[in-house]
């Protein structure tokens, strides 16, 4: 197996681990109780599946800085807690509409949509609760850092945001307006690339970089965070639903932009290129160890699942 693709594997295995032992049904010191279906929910969100690229884009960013492992993989749970929370949400009839999850029910199929609206709000929740403990970083102020920067990538400027905008591209509040290339990749950078730049910011900020690491770390970000939407949108053209597990062709069905449908299937390939290119350009200063980060880059932009 290439060294990309098990320390990947590697990766998600302890994850799962570690998001297995913090959504355990025993209540924790502040905590009065844990109710069954909730965290039942919360498992059914989180547990066993998905490639937890966003947690390893952290681990990665922080390995650069020789970080302790233990607390680049509490930062990145919390980081999955948020992802996990934005996709239970997403996946509600009210939103995307959506009925399978890494072939799966979705969670307000599995269990009710009420549920699924708790397990959510816990999750994100749980996100600022790992990020606060000591185990995380030892100085506060770091941790105040990660806090801070989580909750604007996932907030009304990042995320939520993105949400919003994709919502209304999409004509639920009215006519839409129509969509640029730029205003296209606005929405996106918001939506889903501002936790991308998170993971990889969260791991420099876990290691104390200094202002030039910040910045190249933040330009490898940024580039990675746009190549996965794209790769994502060509995805929804080209991908096999029984492969992917999740609907595909829900963009054109919606009649929502995209760069893909701007660019054409190749200029889409093309910007995906150029934008791996840009990424391991923004990681020269590390030199050889930062490898595996240059791999992830080629394997956003190249997924099939």
């Amino acid at each position: 197996m290439p060294p990309f693709a098990a320390q990947l594997e590697k990766t998600a295995a302890e994850m799962e681990a570690l998001l297995t032992a913090l959504l355990d049904e025993t209540a924790q010191s502040g905590e009065i109780a844990r109710p069954q279906r909730l965290i039942a929910a919360m498992r059914h969100a989180m547990l066993g599946g998905g490639k937890r690229l966003r947690p390893f884009l952290l681990a990665e960013t922080a390995a650069l800085f020789d970080v302790a492992r233990e607390r680049a993989l509490l930062a990145g749970a919390a980081l999955e807690c948020v992802h996990g929370y934005s996709l239970v949400h997403d996946d509600l009839p009210a939103m995307d509409n959506d009925d399978l999850r890494r072939g799966q029910p979705t969670a307000h199929k599995a269990f009710d949509e009420a549920t699924a609206i708790l397990a959510g709000d816990a999750l994100l929740t749980l996100a600022f609760d790992l990020l606060a403990r000591p185990q995380t970083h030892p100085d506060a102020a770091i941790r105040v850092e990660l806090v801070a920067a989580l909750a604007r990538a996932a907030g009304v400027g990042g995320m939520v945001g993105g949400q919003m905008l994709d919502l209304a591209a999409e004509g639920r509040f009215g006519a839409s307006k129509p969509q640029t290339a730029a205003t296209i990749v606005e929405l996106q950078a918001m939506k889903t690339g501002a936790l991308l730049v998170f993971a990889c910011q969260a791991g420099a900020m876990l290691g104390s970089a200094d202002p030039t690491q910040r910045h190249a770390i933040a330009a490898y970000g940024q580039a990675v965070g746009r190549a996965f939407q794209i790769a994502d949108d060509l995805l929804d053209v080209e991908g096999d639903a029984t492969v992917i597990g999740k609907q595909t062709g829900k963009d054109a069905a919606a009649g929502k932009a995209t760069l893909v449908g701007m660019l054409g299937i190749a200029g889409a390939r093309a910007q995906l290129a150029a934008l791996v290119a840009d990424a391991e350009t923004a990681l020269k200063p590390f030199g050889d160890k930062a490898d595996l980060l240059k791999a992830t880059a080629r394997f956003i932009a190249e997924r099939r699942i």
